[in-house]
């Protein structure tokens, strides 16, 4: 197997590795310039060493542009850097946020209390109460018009489910919070994938134009061999033919 020495480290790399140092993107190359100033445009780098150094500018474009990095775009650059996806191990709500019997409690409660059943169970209540007070009763009986033992009961219970519901809400945010950042780090990694792609991708592109060079100066040079070669020919066969001509 062919293999080339590193400019930068100075050891030897399988030569599909090869990357030339007029490849490299400005921001890149700038950053390699830093650390070993006699890298130029003619010099030599292996892939592997190129992809730390796409690492550290990256760190460094997303430190200037927001800031320190927090812990989360730090664990997607290193997901970056170890080629491992983040969507296998992301948290999602349910997992990531255990619930206490009391929060499950509150989130039963206000699933059943914004639900059709409940409406009409409760509407049937207050309709029941009313007639059995007003006309089995004679307006006689436990709570009578105006029903203030059922205005208190609908009070209470106003003021019970209020609290229930925003837990159950709270729960609900954070939740949603915990799929955003889920969505943030999915598509930080997405976008700086799709830079790295460029650049394979500009690296391929300038290969084969190096590669196609190279094989059109060869054909230029056969080219120049042939012509050469048939002058050469041409030369031999009118001296031939002037000989012919003195003999004769």
């Amino acid at each position: 197997m062919e293999t080339f020495k590193s400019d930068l480290s100075g050891n030897e790399f399988p030569s599909a590795e090869k990357v030339s140092g007029k490849s490299i993107r400005k921001g890149l190359y700038d950053l390699i310039r830093q650390d070993h100033p006699h890298f130029n445009n003619k010099c030599h780098l292996a892939l592997s060493e190129l992809t730390e150094y796409k690492q550290r500018y990256y760190e460094g474009f997303f430190s200037h542009e927001i800031g320190q990095l927090t812990e989360m775009e730090k664990q997607v650059m290193a997901k970056l850097k170890d080629h491992e996806s983040i969507t296998d191990k992301l948290d999602t709500g349910e997992e990531s946020l255990p619930a206490t019997y009391g929060e499950r409690l509150a989130d039963k409660i206000a699933d059943f209390g914004g639900s059709w059943t409940f409406i009409l169970i409760f509407l049937f209540f207050i309709c029941a109460w009313m007639a059995v007070n007003i006309y089995l009763l004679a307006n006689k009986g436990f709570d009578p018009y105006p029903f203030i033992l059922l205005n208190l009961i609908l009070s209470c219970l106003a003021a019970l489910q209020a609290p229930v519901i925003m837990m159950s809400q709270n729960r609900q945010e954070s939740k949603d919070r915990q799929r955003a950042k889920n969505d943030y780090m999915i598509n930080l990694k997405s976008e700086l994938e799709v830079r790295i792609l460029h650049d394979k991708i500009d690296h391929l592109l300038l290969r084969q134009q190096q590669d196609m060079m190279e094989l059109q100066q060869a054909q230029m040079d056969t080219l120049r061999e042939i012509t050469h070669a048939l002058k050469l020919i041409h030369q031999d066969v009118h001296k031939g033919n002037k000989g012919d001509h003195g003999t004769s």
